[in-house]
């Protein structure tokens, strides 16, 4: 069966996510980190996404973005590879792809969702054991949410605007949700969504996303469909009577 193309809706929030080939380092030192970010603030600009969260993992990158139209994160991701991938094989004398296949992109319910998704994505630090707390790990955006330190990469999503009226008590509010943590089984969804490339959101804004796009937005039931209950036999009823 032929693979769907990935679900990208201008205006709606994406998470974006991509590993290396064979889960190998895509980020070996300090001066890979800044050069991806510095071509992903470059290429952001240039195709119209606005990076809302991320964070860069020694063998995977993550993303939440809102592009203006659909072509826009699949510009954005290859102008980046373009760029990056032959920088980091002239640095470690290597030759062959970085990435494992193309990346991953979900379509995010961002009034449900987008705090989770920005969460998950700067706990992976942690997840990873790549870092003890948040404030620890310096590749990706808390630091920003935090109120530690302002990253001009980012545009901040109206979601996280809603956390207070001004920026102390929107850092604030932030802190205290990263403290607070995530449930099982809020993790769990969001990184089956993001496996499978699957919206994720209510049923209500799937049911939305299939009328307007014509296409399915969930995995289709595997196995056979339930049998229906048998009906009674004749005889049986003949017996009844």
């Amino acid at each position: 069966m032929a693979r769907l193309p990935r679900l990208v809706i201008p205006h709606q929030t994406h998470y974006l996510s991509q590993q290396g080939h064979d889960r190998q380092q895509v980020f070996r030192d300090s001066d890979d980190y800044i050069a991806y970010l510095a071509w992903l603030r470059e290429a952001s600009r240039k195709f119209g996404v606005a990076i809302h969260a991320y964070a860069l993992l020694p063998e995977q990158i993550d993303l939440l973005v809102t592009p203006l139209d659909e072509e826009g994160p699949g510009k954005m991701m290859q102008w980046i590879g373009r760029h990056y991938v032959p920088f980091f094989n002239r640095k470690y004398k290597r030759t062959g792809t970085l990435w494992s296949g193309r990346y991953q992109a979900t379509v995010v319910e961002a009034r449900a969702w987008f705090l989770e998704c920005c969460r998950y994505m700067e706990m992976r630090p942690m997840l990873e054991n790549a870092a003890a707390e948040p404030a620890d790990y310096r590749w990706s955006s808390y630091a920003h949410h935090a109120g530690i330190q302002a990253d001009p990469l980012l545009t901040d999503h109206p979601q996280y605007w809603q956390l207070g009226n001004t920026p102390f008590e929107r850092e604030a509010a932030y802190r205290q949700m990263m403290e607070h943590g995530m449930s099982r089984a809020e993790i769990d969804r969001i990184a089956a969504a993001v496996r499978g490339g699957w919206p994720l959101g209510s049923k209500n804004f799937k049911h939305e996303l299939e009328k307007q796009t014509n296409r399915p937005v969930a995995p289709a039931r595997r196995g056979r469909p339930p049998s229906l209950p048998s009906l009674p036999s004749k005889k049986a009823d003949d017996a009844d009577k």
